[in-house]
């Protein structure tokens, strides 16, 4: 059997990093993780192809020469899937399809052949089984949560890792919180499932043998969910591996502000390796917060929270929304208020969307106000569902933030203020990766000569050079990101003004 497995093409966004890659030569930021593992729980003597579109063209070639295209995808990529199916409907290969968008939807894609639902752990060897025996149905889905301990490794053959970023693995699915705006617990539950320190430790030694060196993303959605497992076996497991190892990667996840509470998991945390945080912290307003039951960030300094967090050696980068019910007219000042004295450089801030299945999906449905499907893009300017506020007073004052978080005088403000209280584990060295050199210097001609934050630019350059000497390579890193932002947000709104004048 010949299976191509396609990652459809992720729109530019944020996210994507499009603008920030080009300074260090590499095509997408991570390699697709869930078709790599489901590539490993195929049988082993099928021939396998991955056919990553955000790293190189797929071709007609490569679609005939499978018997089957497996396709994988979030909700954020829908418009290239739906492009990936037609041109294999007009080709005559037969399709099969799992991963969130799916999931959450499979009556919009009645055109796959197969459609394998939730967890691949648990419906693709039933799929598989009717594939050798039988005829294979159209649709396969389970309520049972898989019991990841047996998740093979990824494989990692299929991927030219000099095409990426970082590498990334997961240790852990669902979530302990229920926040009603994320689709987290429904697609995973709710009671975090883990791997075991063995496999941790041979997933990384797998990428340690293939020659990665650099950075590894834990994709977690909450990595801190089990606490007490990852203080009694896991850190301690990592620790001493990544000290043999003489700290080959950089390690980044995600996790709940209440990380904060806990001083001791966050000196593991950084003695093993972690320097970056993305935590979601929505809103400075408490009754949005209430709202939405984003209830572990309620009745806390969220501000102090942070610079907890970053003064123990972890960066955090902030997810923040806008568009909640009770969301104030103050709230786009109090917003870039918070974002400027936390010192979070990193600030991913969208307009709320409902997820399908989502318990905020479910209300907006009985209140009449959803409009249409979410994009799964919340930092594209568009909203769906009729917001409480005036629709077009939320989205000025969205542009506002945008444009003035990540405008050069305010961005590197908050870089500047992030680095002065960033305190890094002293005893490790910083070490140069592949591609830095090269964005060291673009960065010195696109943003030092050329960009029209050149002044702002020189000053952090030189104030941390002299200054932070061992921050100097993170400093250069976040003008490169802060770049991004910019440009993303400056596309998005040219975008707005074509379709204004159309």
């Amino acid at each position: 059997m010949k299976i191509l497995l396609v990652y459809p093409k992720y729109p530019d966004t944020f996210w994507s990093f499009k603008y920030a890659l080009k300074f260090v030569s590499k095509k997408a930021v991570f390699p697709p993780l869930g078709l790599l593992t489901v590539a490993a729980l195929l049988p082993e003597h099928w021939e396998k192809r991955l056919s990553d579109m955000n790293v190189e063209t797929l071709k007609d070639k490569d679609l005939m020469w499978a018997d089957y295209v497996m396709i994988s995808a979030m909700s954020i990529q829908r418009e290239s899937v739906k492009k990936v199916i037609e041109r294999c409907k007009k080709l005559g290969v037969k399709t099969v399809a799992g991963g969130p968008l799916f999931t959450a939807a499979p009556e919009d894609f009645e055109e796959v052949d197969h459609l394998v639902l939730n967890e691949a752990e648990v419906t693709l060897p039933l799929f598989l089984d009717d594939l050798k025996h039988g005829p294979a149905k159209h649709i396969y889905t389970s309520q049972e949560w898989a019991s990841i301990n047996k998740t093979p490794v990824p494989l990692w053959d299929l991927v030219d890792m000099k095409k990426y970023v970082s590498m990334n693995i997961q240790y852990s699915r669902g979530c302990p919180f229920n926040c009603e705006f994320c689709n987290i617990t429904v697609l995973y539950g709710r009671t975090p499932r883990t791997k075991t320190r063995e496999q941790i430790l041979g997933e990384l030694a797998s990428l340690h043998e293939r020659g990665w060196r650099g950075g590894v993303f834990f994709v977690d959605d909450n990595f801190i969910g089990n606490k007490k497992k990852l203080k009694r076996e896991i850190m301690p497991a990592l620790i001493e591996w990544m000290e043999q190892k003489k700290h080959p990667f950089t390690l980044s996840t995600e996790a709940s502000v209440d990380l904060a509470d806990d001083e001791e998991l966050m000196r593991f945390m950084v003695q093993a390796g972690f320097d970056q945080i993305f935590i979601g912290i929505e809103s400075p307003n408490e009754e949005s917060l209430v709202e939405s039951h984003k209830l572990q960030n309620k009745n806390r300094d969220l501000i102090a929270c942070v610079k907890i967090i970053q003064q123990f050696g972890l960066e955090v980068q902030g997810g923040f929304i806008l568009g909640f019910d009770n969301d104030p007219a103050s709230i786009f000042e109090r917003l870039i208020k918070f974002i400027q004295e936390s010192g979070i450089a990193t600030a991913m801030v969208g307009l709320l969307n409902a997820p399908r299945g989502t318990k905020l999906y479910q209300r907006l449905v009985q209140e009449g106000r959803l409009l249409r499907d979410s994009t799964g893009d919340n930092t594209d300017l568009s909203i769906n569902f009729i917001p409480k506020m005036n629709y077009e007073a939320l989205i000025s004052g969205y542009k506002r933030v945008l444009k003035t978080i990540y405008s050069p005088q305010h961005y590197y403000a908050r870089v500047r203020g992030f680095l002065k209280e960033y305190r890094p584990l002293q005893k490790r060295s910083f070490r140069f990766r592949s591609g830095y050199i090269g964005a060291f210097f673009k960065s010195i001609v696109f943003l030092g000569i050329l960009g029209k934050e050149r002044f702002h630019f020189w000053r952090l350059f030189f104030w941390s050079l002299f200054r932070h000497p061992r921050l100097f390579p993170l400093a250069i890193t976040l003008t490169i990101s802060g770049f991004h932002f910019r440009k993303i947000f400056e596309d998005y709104l040219l975008v707005l003004e074509k379709k204004s004048f159309a």
